[in-house]
């Protein structure tokens, strides 16, 4: 069987199709295609993605979070390539800021274990069912996620300073 390249416009009808109005945004005529969906069909949505033979996207190229802080949201955004048809897509996941629960896809996926648990380091999301949901680039006992719009860089970390600020006026 030839493997068929679909347009975004195609994968939109297909994932339309199985969701319907569950995919909040559909934008395929950008330089990054996609759909929005919400945390809750995220799962259902993924699995699609992976196993229905006309999409077939076998690899998660890339997983990262976003903060929509005025919206009193986060997001992950994810990137696909099928290496069987070789088309590309993308889907944003949002859920709410003070209670950010997504479902882990890092079955589906193995790579999305790290992206995930950057995610959550950086971000705070947590991924519900992740099967190894420690932090990766922060210390153990860091406290917040750095990359949320509201957050404030702690002034010392373990007697190192976090930031030198200059008072210039006080300079000789």
């Amino acid at each position: 069987m030839a493997a068929t390249l679909l347009q975004p416009a195609d994968i939109a009808e297909r994932l339309t199709a199985a969701l319907g109005k569950r995919l909040v945004t559909v934008v395929t005529d950008d330089k990054h295609p996609r759909v929005h969906i919400d945390a809750q069909d995220w799962r259902e949505l993924a699995t699609l993605m992976k196993t229905g033979k006309s999409l077939a996207f076998d690899w998660l190229a890339c997983l990262t979070g976003m903060d929509y802080a005025a919206d009193g949201k986060l997001a992950i955004i994810v990137d696909f390539w099928s290496s069987t048809h070789g088309h590309r897509f993308a889907v944003k996941v949002f859920c709410p800021r003070e209670s950010p629960h997504i479902p882990t896809v890092a079955d589906l996926w193995p790579a999305a274990g790290w992206h995930e648990r950057e995610a959550f380091d950086l971000f705070g999301i947590i991924f519900d069912g992740h099967p190894d949901p420690r932090r990766i680039l922060m210390a153990d006992d860091w406290v917040g996620h750095p990359l949320r719009k509201d957050y404030v860089f702690p002034r010392e970390v373990h007697g190192i300073p976090g930031s030198v600020e200059l008072d210039w006026q006080q300079k000789s």
